[in-house]
């Protein structure tokens, strides 16, 4: 069989379903390799970047990896940010590229730039196949790779003159990653290190999610009955209004958890990723560290482990629900709780209060969602008030980038969100900046059938670079824009689009976008500057 014939039985043998990308031409073979696949559905998209996109998405929703494909040269570039985005925020993708034939390499050459180089930096391993026969055992590495905790991305680059190769078709079985927990005199050491304190905090990471232990944080939770917090990618781990939860923690400014983690005399953190928020904002008194997560803790002045827990998350909180954990019952003075609620408007809207404020918007789509409902925020201003307001109902039905935060995300996420969970409501929330960048990713949708809503919010600026310039210039530049109609380029491409002043008009055409399962919605949002 020729070498791409080998590679999509390869990834067939891997379970992948979807294959995100643009054709070109070095890699018409592979193309045409897909063509016969009965497994998977390659899904042309119209940017590269919004491949990488749908692919990051899809694996973090699926526990599958996530795979995407571009040409050389431009098509190569244009993925990059996505698959960046993929390494930062753990999602589990390997991007194949296309190549020039290695005899093109020794010179310079039309399109040709060294990707290996290029994707290094952004990836956990970026490789160029240079023999046809390694095939199969680059595939197995590569999906190997991007699920190992902690996941990312992988690029393989595939030169042209290898395609039509022949070569024997034998893709390597699929193991299961091996998982190891932390010993008992680790788990002994651990609870000592609990016992020897009077007011531990607990931190929470994504981690916890990706390892699908929400329920095993819960029972750890009850069972030490201390203060939690959780990073923007961790929300909905806890119930909304559970005692003990106070909320995100994380921001660049009026991080109101602060003075609760000031008050505790030891931070017992859990699958954080430090690419989220670096220990010294948060941090500051240097508090003793009790670290579990699947890797060793990271060096670092404002982090000092104590005690290292290192293995599967979700077995090492069972094996300390187990054993006999000492009761530290504390709460932060101040009703700091009712604090944070107020500082992050997490309380509803006041009944009267008919406001477009993103947080009444928020609130309004807290009160109509589904339990299976899956939000994903773009990057922008409005990150920062999802991150703060909005509650989600479970682990993993709020996606935000807290990585690289690209912008851009939100609408080709919210293709790979439905690709990887059909039956779940999808609504992506954007600003205009945001929206634009990968607009034209609506008619992927619209081709493949699926059906989301789009909350566009116009303000005609990039408000969080306006808040930051005004505060420290007293005046801002080169942040503002003018906008099409959204509405009428919604309808351009056969879907939905309506514009929205009030919350009244939102909440109503929320609610019949909810109803309606087969078409794509968009709702323009006035906002109120």
């Amino acid at each position: 069989m020729k070498v791409t014939d080998v590679l999509v039985d390869c990834l067939e043998n891997e379970g992948v379903e979807y294959v995100f990308g643009i054709v070109g031409t070095e890699v018409l073979d592979l193309a045409d390799s897909l063509s016969k696949s009965t497994q998977i559905q390659y899904i042309n998209v119209r940017h590269e970047q919004g491949a990488a996109f749908m692919a990051d998405v899809y694996g973090r929703l699926s526990k599958k990896v996530g795979v995407c494909l571009s040409t050389l040269g431009p098509g190569a570039t244009n993925l990059l940010t996505g698959v960046a985005s993929a390494k930062l925020d753990h999602s589990p993708v390997v991007a194949l590229i296309g190549q020039a034939g290695v005899e093109r390499h020794q010179q310079e050459s039309h399109q040709y730039i060294d990707l290996v180089r290029m994707f290094e930096p952004v990836t956990k391993w970026s490789t160029q196949i240079k023999q046809s026969q390694t095939v199969p055992s680059i595939i197995r590495k590569a999906f190997r790779v991007a699920k190992m905790e902690k996941p990312g991305s992988v690029a393989i680059t595939l030169p042209e003159n290898f395609s039509t190769q022949m070569i024997p078709d034998k893709p390597l079985p699929v193991t299961p990653l091996p998982d190891s927990v932390p010993v008992n005199e680790a788990i002994q050491t651990a609870k000592k290190l609990i016992n020897n304190h009077l007011k531990p905090f607990i931190l929470v990471g994504n981690g916890v999610i990706r390892q699908e232990a929400a329920s095993e944080l819960l029972t750890f939770i009850e069972n030490l009955q201390s203060p939690v917090t959780h990073s923007f990618m961790t929300k909905g781990v806890l119930p909304k209004e559970h005692p003990l939860n106070f909320y995100t923690f994380g921001f660049k400014e009026k991080d109101a958890v602060l003075p609760g983690l000031n008050e505790a005399d030891l931070l017992v953190v859990i699958g954080f990723d430090f690419v989220e928020q670096l220990p010294k904002d948060w941090n500051q008194k240097k508090l003793p560290v009790l670290h579990i997560d699947t890797l060793p803790a990271e060096v670092h002045e404002y982090y000092p482990v104590e005690v290292e827990l290192v293995g599967n998350i979700k077995q090492t909180l069972q094996l300390l629900n187990q054993s006999d954990l000492p009761l530290k019952t504390w709460i932060p003075t101040g009703g700091l709780k009712e604090q944070i609620k107020t500082a992050y408007q997490i309380h509803e809207k006041q009944p009267m209060t008919d406001s477009v404020s993103l947080e009444n918007i928020l609130h309004c789509i807290e009160t109509h969602i589904s339990e299976n409902m899956i939000v994903i925020s773009d990057v922008g201003s409005h990150k920062v008030s999802i991150a703060k307001t909005y509650q989600p109902k479970g682990p993993n039905r709020l996606i935000i980038s807290n990585g690289l935060a690209s912008m851009g995300i939100a609408i080709p996420g919210a293709i790979g969100a439905k690709l990887a969970c059909p039956d779940d409501p999808v609504i992506c929330i954007t600003g205009d900046g945001g929206a634009l960048m990968n607009f034209a990713e609506i008619e992927t949708a619209q081709r493949l059938g699926l059906s989301f809503i789009i909350v566009v919010l116009n303000d005609s600026m990039l408000k969080l670079e306006v808040q930051q310039m005004n505060k420290k210039f007293g005046e801002n530049y080169g942040v503002t824009f003018q906008n099409p109609d959204f509405t009428l380029l919604a309808k351009s491409f056969g879907i939905n689009g309506t514009l929205v002043s009030t919350l009244d008009e939102f909440e109503n055409i929320l609610k019949d976008a909810l109803h309606s399962k087969e078409k794509i919605t968009l709702i323009e949002v006035a906002m109120q500057n």
